[in-house]
């Protein structure tokens, strides 16, 4: 037997968080098999950005790809989870004893404890310097614990567009507390959705 695969997404449920003011996610079967004579038919209403999912450029930058236009071998290989939950604010300096040259895909663990029917009062800080140091160990991918790669109440996005600018695509909301840092494989593929700004996903990894 292989080693198993490790569910790192946040479950859809109708009390999972979702960014205030944003359309929460909503399940209902709205054709019951009794009604039917034959099967159940489901219903679903959300944000794209609610749980796990992926940004995509036209996300932050108007001209930017949407999810159908977006490599999907971003999504799929190796990767490297590090935890740096004891820093307030993630910059280069908190991966200086982790070895990331030639890592594509980086996630990261920066709380000790997620709670994904509660949206976060305020998260860790991602530093836009982050971006450059990245790009240089040849980042691809990065994934995080957290709802957004900025302040949650950010206007400019400032981490959002360094990392656009380093080729760097974003996936957030990973669910990774139960995870041990360290080498994986991950599958973490958006829907293919037309014209999207970004796409849940079942995110995936297995023990290297």
């Amino acid at each position: 037997m292989g080693k198993k695969w490790i569910d790192i997404s946040q479950p859809l449920t109708n009390d999972i968080a979702h960014w205030p003011g944003d359309t929460p996610f909503s399940y209902e079967t709205v054709f019951t098999k009794d009604e039917t004579g034959s099967v159940n038919i489901g219903k679903i209403t959300t944000s794209l950005h609610t749980g796990t999912h992926i940004d995509a450029p036209f996300h932050f930058l108007n001209e930017g790809k949407t999810v159908l236009d977006l490599d999907l071998e971003l999504y799929i290989g190796k990767a490297k989870l590090v935890d740096v939950s004891d820093w307030d604010e993630v910059t280069p300096e908190a991966f200086f004893n982790s070895e990331l040259d030639g890592v594509q895909r980086l996630l990261v663990k920066t709380k000790k404890q997620v709670e994904p029917h509660i949206f976060p009062q305020e998260i860790p800080r991602l530093s836009p310097e982050l971006a450059p140091f990245l790009k240089e160990k040849g980042v691809r991918l990065l994934g995080v614990d957290l709802p957004s790669v900025d302040a949650l109440n950010s206007k400019e996005m400032e981490t959002h567009h360094a990392l656009y600018q380093h080729d760097i695509h974003i996936l957030e909301n990973i669910y990774v507390e139960h995870v041990e840092p360290g080498l994986y494989e991950i599958i973490a593929l958006p829907l293919p959705i037309k014209g999207g700004d970004g796409s849940p996903v079942r995110a995936v990894i297995r023990p290297l």
